[in-house]
């Protein structure tokens, strides 16, 4: 009996330390004020989008709110502004999965708003299904529609430069794999529909998110552009909430306990967003507010070339 007792406490006490330590990992510690600046941040009205709004516009800045859902977006802006304080924040539509609605935001944007020093590419999803354009859903939406964006804004980011890009992508990524055979004859990254292909293509979007940052970062050199990828660590988010609902129910109890809330997993983009000093550092992945190294497939010079040219020419670019 003492023996079992023993091993209960040292079980628990992993689990304790692992929570606290490991789960909770490191904050962003710049005291940055925004005043005069203004952000966009995709994807925030739920999850590490909603909170890094939040802060952001608490820092003074002018926070777009750049979300798909009308109503779950003026439903955010609310909350946003009420824990913020600040009046400074909008909700401007943008379906990232329509490359219609990307060239509309962009040219809503840049009519009534002067500046932009920093873009948060932080919308995800996770589901298999295919957009308007006929794209691979993770592929067009985690990929595709950031690097429209991206580009349609990289002119007003260059003039009010000092400026940067965050793009939130995954762990995941060092599971992911670029198929161009597959994009070049089906516009996605896979075609599967079981739990293990679908994980795979969302590994193979956040692939493309680093290996996009790591090509941005090349073509920004010169400017008063940075821009930075990123692992918000395991979040306790929305982001599976078109997964089955019995793998909801499996997963609640282990995402309550052992992955980040919202706040926690904020930090690192956060830390993207506005430590000084990281400039040198363009191009990088960052993970716990720290850079660190990523394997030779996510720093390919010819795979993101050639990830680059093929978005391109799927988002009809000169």
């Amino acid at each position: 009996m003492s023996t079992l007792l023993i091993v209960v406490g040292l079980v628990v006490g992993v689990a304790y330390i692992y929570r606290h330590i490991v789960v909770k990992g490191k904050q962003c510690t710049s005291k940055a004020k925004l005043h005069g600046k203004t952000v966009i941040v995709t994807g925030s009205n739920t999850g590490i989008g909603k909170v890094t709004a939040i802060d952001l516009a608490k820092r003074g800045a002018r926070v777009i709110l750049a979300c798909r859902s009308k109503q779950r977006g003026e439903a955010a802006l609310e909350e946003v502004k009420r824990e913020s304080g600040s009046n400074q924040v909008v909700f401007m539509q943008l379906d990232l999965g329509s490359l219609k609605s990307v060239h509309i935001f962009a040219d809503n944007f840049l009519k009534s708003e002067p500046r932009l020093d920093l873009l948060i590419n932080n919308a995800g999803i996770y589901m298999q299904g295919r957009t308007e354009d006929g794209l691979g859903m993770m592929f067009g939406v985690n990929h595709i529609g950031h690097f429209l964006l991206t580009n349609l804004l990289l002119d007003r980011l260059k003039k009010c430069g000092p400026s940067r890009v965050v793009n939130v992508s995954s762990v995941a990524h060092n599971f992911g794999k670029i198929d161009f055979d597959c994009l070049n004859t089906q516009k996605a990254l896979g075609l599967g529909t079981s739990f293990m292909e679908v994980f795979q293509i969302y590994s193979d979007s956040k692939l493309c998110n680093v290996l996009f940052n790591h090509e941005l970062a090349k073509r920004l050199q010169g400017t008063k552009v940075t821009c930075y990828s990123l692992h918000p660590g395991a979040i306790n988010s929305e982001l599976a909430r078109n997964t089955s609902s019995v793998l909801q129910l499996l997963l609640k109890p282990v995402t309550a306990y052992f992955f980040k809330n919202t706040v926690q997993g904020a930090q690192n983009t956060l830390h993207c967003a506005l430590q000084e000093g990281i400039e040198p550092l363009s191009g990088c992945y960052f993970s716990n507010c720290t850079v660190r190294e990523v394997y030779d497939k996510a720093k390919d010079d010819a795979a993101a070339k050639k990830l680059w040219e093929l978005s391109e020419r799927l988002c009809g670019l000169p």
